[in-house]
């Protein structure tokens, strides 16, 4: 990557490793480290944005139409005070939000990662949170294909979770990228879902100002939670969000 593309205060490699130097850390802190790490190794550095967005670079510029249902009272906290503009203003409901803000900033190619918390209004149970951690990545080249996305997600999956993991590729639907594809690992005798992956579609290459004609590219989104539950048997993902010293000395 060039020094064009890593200017600024947005972008850092895995020297950003959370309190790398800090014993007894918290499962979930470990994972994303661990996550970064992975893919600082094949290129991969990391961008950052806030967690208050604006509706446009949430929804919009991600080619989420105004009817589609992740904008619903159901999926999502909105604030009461617009933004400087007018515009409405939410947390963020995933880290893509990122992947626009450093498309607008930096010129191609580059590949990144986003790790961070997200917001959605859901109720909680074993497995869903309110508040939860996502890390997505972008690649943007000259001749980007799906075997590049398929490289990439198996380099990954097979350092994290073993050489011999079997991993597939599922269709599915995203509104930012398409085609759209869930991985999922084979895990104790069953698929689990892990990641949600596809190229990028031209309308969103063009929002953030690079030329779908010349350039092409895929996203992929990686849930961690799902990750260090999975790594390490915690069956209520609660657990990881108590601030309970008892539950997080154990790792």
């Amino acid at each position: 990557m060039t020094d064009e593309n890593t200017k600024g205060d947005s972008v850092g490699g895995d020297s950003r490793l959370i309190g790398a130097e800090i014993g007894h850390l918290h499962p979930m802190t470990q994972t994303v480290n661990e996550i970064v790490k992975i893919f600082s190794e094949i290129g991969f550095q990391v961008a950052e944005g806030p967690e208050i967005e604006t509706e446009f670079n949430n929804f919009d510029a991600l080619n989420v139409p105004k009817d589609h249902t992740s904008r619903d009272m159901q999926d999502t906290f909105w604030l009461k005070d617009a933004g400087p503009e007018g515009e409405r203003m939410l947390p963020r409901t995933h880290t893509s939000p990122v992947q626009i803000r450093f498309m607008q900033s930096h010129k191609p190619p580059f590949r990144i990662i986003a790790p961070g918390k997200v917001y959605r209004n859901e109720s909680t149970d074993a497995t869903h949170e309110a508040e939860f951690f996502q890390v997505e990545g972008m690649y943007i080249d000259k001749n980007v294909s799906l075997a590049n996305l398929k490289f990439v997600l198996e380099s990954f999956i097979k350092k994290y979770f073993g050489e011999e993991t079997e991993m597939r590729f599922r269709p599915s639907y995203f509104p930012f990228v398409e085609p759209g594809f869930e991985i999922d690992i084979r895990w104790k005798d069953r698929w689990l879902e892990v990641c949600g992956a596809g190229l990028v579609r031209p309308e969103v290459m063009r929002t953030g100002g690079i030329d779908p004609e010349e350039w092409q590219g895929f996203a992929f989104g990686i849930g961690p939670d799902r990750m260090v539950m999975l790594k390490y048997g915690i069956d209520d993902i609660r657990n990881m969000y108590s601030g309970d010293l008892r539950f997080v000395n154990q790792f």
